[in-house]
Order: C-alpha cells, then sequence, then structure tokens
C-alpha cells in the first residue's frame, strides 16, 4: 500500500483494495443464499426454520466477529507509520482473543438456543429445525472466528485479494455440502435444512486450512512468522484490541440484531408465510448490503493508512469517493428491487403465497436502501480514525431506540402489521446516517485544527 497523491491515484489504489473485498463479501452472502434456497426448495417449514436459526446467529456472529475488526486499523495505522514490527504481535494476539471469544459463544449458545426458541411458540418442526441449525454451525465457530483474524490481517495491509481467493474456493465447497446434507445425496443423511448448518461449518474449516496455508505460501506473509513465533497472551494486548473492537462489536450488532429481532417478532407474531417471506426479503437485501459494506472495510484501510500516515485530506477524499459510490450502487439496487421484486422471490420459494407476500415486503425495504449505503459507508470512515466509541453510542441509540420500538408499535397497534417492523428500520438507518455524519464533520474540524497547530 502507497499514499497516493493525485485524485486517480486514489480511485485506482481504491478500487484496486476494493474489487477483492466485494467479491469476498458477496461470496460469503452467497454461502447464506445457498442455505436459503437449497432449504426453501425442501419445505416453508425448512425455510422458516432456518431462518430462525440464522435470525438468531448472524448478530452473535458479527456482533462478536466485529471485535475482531480491530486488527483492521491497527495495523493500516502501524504500516501508515512504518512501524510493521509491532505486526506480528497484534496478530498473535487477536488469534488468542478469537479463540476465546468462539468458545464463549459455543459455551453461552448451548443455554441461550433453547431458551430463545421456546419464549417463541414456534410450530414444533420449524423450532426444531432451527435448533439442529445451529447445533451444526456451532462445528464451525472457531475456525470461522480465527480465519476472520487473519482476513483482517490480510485486508489492513491491502492484500485484500487473498481473502477474496480463499473464499472464492470455498464456494463450491459450500453448495456441495448443502446438496449433498439437504437432500441426502453421495451416501449422506438427508437432514433438510439442518443439513444447512452442518455444511456451513464444513466450509469454515476449509476457509481456515487455506487461511493458514497462504500464510506459509506468500512470501510478504512469511516475514510476520504467524503460527511459528508463539507469543505469550497478553491482557495489555487484549485491552487494546477490546477497547477498539468492543464499540465496533456493538455497532454491527446493533445494526445486525434489528434485522433479526424483526424475524422474531414475526415468527412471534404472524404465520410461517410471512416468516419465509420476510427471510426472503432479508437474504436477498444482505446479498445487495455486500457492496456498500465493502465500500465501508475498503473506507477503514485507505482512511486508517492515510490517518496513520497524517494525510488528512487524502483521508477525507476517500471518504467522499467511498459515500457516495455506496449510495449510488444502493440507488441503483432500488430500483431493480422495485421491478423484479417477485421474480427475485420466485428464486427461493414455489408456494405463490410466499412470493405475493415476499413481493409486497420488498417495496417497504427499498425505503432504508439509501440510509443504509450512507451509514455503512460512514462508520468504515470513522472506523479509519480509530473513532468507535461515540458511533457505538449513536447506533444503539438510532437502532434500538428508536428503530425497533416505533416498528414494534407500527406492527402491534396499527394495521400495519410486519411491514411496520420495516419502517422502523428504516427510520432507525436513517438516524444512524445523518449521527454518523454529524460525528465525522466534527472530526475533521478536530483534526484540521491539530494539524494547524503542529504546522
Amino acid at each position: 500500500m502507497y499514499h497516493a497523491e493525485s485524485w486517480q491515484e486514489k480511485l485506482r489504489l481504491f478500487l484496486r483494495i476494493l474489487w477483492p473485498i466485494m467479491i469476498t463479501q458477496i461470496s460469503l452472502s452467497m454461502m447464506n443464499l445457498v442455505d436459503t434456497i437449497m432449504a426453501g426448495q425442501v419445505g416453508t417449514n425448512d425455510l422458516a426454520g432456518v431462518a430462525i436459526g440464522a435470525s438468531i446467529w448472524s448478530p452473535v456472529f458479527t456482533g462478536m466477529n466485529g471485535i475482531t475488526l480491530a486488527i483492521t486499523p491497527i495495523i493500516a495505522h502501524y504500516l501508515g507509520r512504518k512501524e510493521e514490527h509491532k505486526i506480528h504481535n497484534a496478530v498473535m494476539q487477536g488469534i488468542y482473543l478469537a479463540f476465546i471469544i468462539a468458545l464463549l459463544i459455543i459455551v453461552a449458545g448451548q443455554f441461550v438456543v433453547p431458551f430463545v426458541l421456546n419464549i417463541m411458540d414456534l410450530d414444533p418442526s420449524v423450532s426444531h429445525i432451527a435448533k439442529h441449525y445451529l447445533l451444526g454451525l456451532s462445528f464451525g465457530v472457531i475456525p470461522l472466528f480465527i480465519s476472520n483474524v487473519l482476513r483482517n490481517f490480510y485486508d489492513g495491509q491491502g492484500l485484500t485479494r487473498i481473502t477474496m481467493f480463499i473464499t472464492v474456493i470455498a464456494i463450491p465447497f459450500n453448495v456441495f455440502f448443502n446438496y449433498s446434507l439437504i437432500f441426502g445425496k453421495f451416501g449422506l443423511p438427508q437432514l433438510g435444512g439442518i443439513g444447512a448448518g452442518y455444511a456451513t461449518a464444513f466450509t469454515y474449516w476449509i476457509i481456515l486450512f487455506a487461511s493458514i496455508y497462504m500464510l506459509f505460501k506468500v512470501e510478504k506473509m512469511r516475514r510476520y512468522h504467524i503460527f511459528v513465533d508463539w507469543v505469550k497472551p497478553s491482557l495489555n494486548a487484549f485491552k487494546e484490541q477490546l477497547k477498539i473492537g468492543i464499540p465496533i462489536g456493538l455497532s454491527i450488532f446493533f445494526e445486525v440484531s434489528i434485522f433479526s429481532v424483526v424475524t422474531l417478532l414475526i415468527g412471534a407474531m404472524f404465520s410461517t408465510t410471512i416468516i419465509a417471506a420476510n427471510q426472503i426479503v432479508i437474504s436477498f437485501t444482505s446479498l445487495i448490503f455486500m457492496i456498500p459494506l465493502s465500500l465501508s472495510m475498503a473506507l477503514t484501510i485507505v482512511v486508517g493508512f492515510s490517518v496513520g500516515g497524517h494525510k488528512l485530506e487524502a483521508a477525507k477524499q476517500y471518504s467522499f469517493l467511498g459515500v457516495l459510490s455506496g449510495i449510488g450502487v444502493l440507488l441503483i439496487a432500488a430500483v431493480f428491487m422495485l421491478f423484479f421484486r417477485e421474480g427475485i422471490a420466485g428464486w427461493y420459494s414455489t408456494d405463490p403465497e410466499v412470493i405475493s407476500y415476499a413481493g409486497r415486503l420488498f417495496l417497504i425495504a427499498i425505503l432504508y436502501q439509501l440510509s443504509d449505503g450512507a451509514q455503512a459507508g460512514l462508520q468504515g470512515v470513522l472506523r479509519g480514525y480509530k473513532d468507535v466509541q461515540l458511533p457505538f453510542f449513536i447506533a444503539f441509540v438510532s437502532y434500538w431506540i428508536l428503530g425497533i420500538p416505533i416498528g414494534y408499535l407500527l406492527a402491534r397497534f396499527t394495521d400495519l402489521g410486519p411491514f411496520g417492523l420495516w419502517i422502523g428500520i428504516s427510520i432507525g438507518l436513517t438516524g444512524a446516517a445523518v449521527g454518523f455524519l454529524i460525528r465525522l464533520r466534527i472530526n475533521y474540524r478536530r483534526e484540521r485544527r491539530a494539524a494547524m497547530m503542529v504546522s
């Protein structure tokens, strides 16, 4: 990675970092897409069971995994300050921390999952599928978290093509395992929607092995001696990463969890058909969101590198470039969903009632697309500045004080039904985008004053 000077150089560098991240994120989302589509071909109960299981797992995974995202700005700042000698210890401590987090999730899941499913009062078949889907997935939690530390290690150096290569290789395995375990092919048991959980776990192990292999295969990686020179776990190092990672993780958790809470509330308040339709909309919009999310991750890298090297004007230019691109992409996606919403739903289910209801939900989902793109990009910029604590509070207030309560009230006490929950999501995401923008403007002014005082 290097400090680009002109707008053209910045655009080339940004795109060079961005496109592998985008392919990686879309590939990861495709795994969830495969789970959903294949489970939907088995039956509506399997689709609903996977939807409930994924909705419980998704905020936990993304929130806890957000802690490991601290590695990206830490490494970007080290590189910007030419302190490469500190990277080995940061990565090894991140691996230890990821292992501890994964163990805690597995243990906690044994108690939390049955409790959550019991209070939802689901159809027994849907509850059984959701529970055992999560049980199968739990076998892949440890490799998933460790491999994500390595991914952030690669990405923090701008070597985003490595993680793209690993993820693209994993997709065929995921499809094969899903097909084999869901439908009982190649001598394996027919598990229906439950098989998607085990298939995903097996895929996470493949990703971990490939990530470790690249540490020794790529010359630039070998010099850091990851998994060669072992260091003792350090509480101080854990604190440094947690100080950055916990606010990032909680911010992501609060955002992702609003979609999961919507699914869980719909599961508790409405029919299996509406659960399945809601999952279709969430699955597809999550796939589209991988583009602004990729822009956000690329922004964290280039902004962090620029801020670490005291290139504040460059950081500002990257911010405009990334945030406006995210809004533009989701504007195009919103138009696409408007015209092809029922055709998209038909990819997931053959049930006419499910397809019709999903098409109506897509109309509401379109509302939050632009706000979602804006807030994702702005969060990426703020993380590049290592500004994570106040954005966490902005996210909490926007999603949980505004979005969820308003959505619940609209769904419960008006004729909007499940549409009210989606309107609440739109309000929450818009509030977050406005709050992040205000915070970023404050950051710009503070950094400018600091630079003037130094000069």
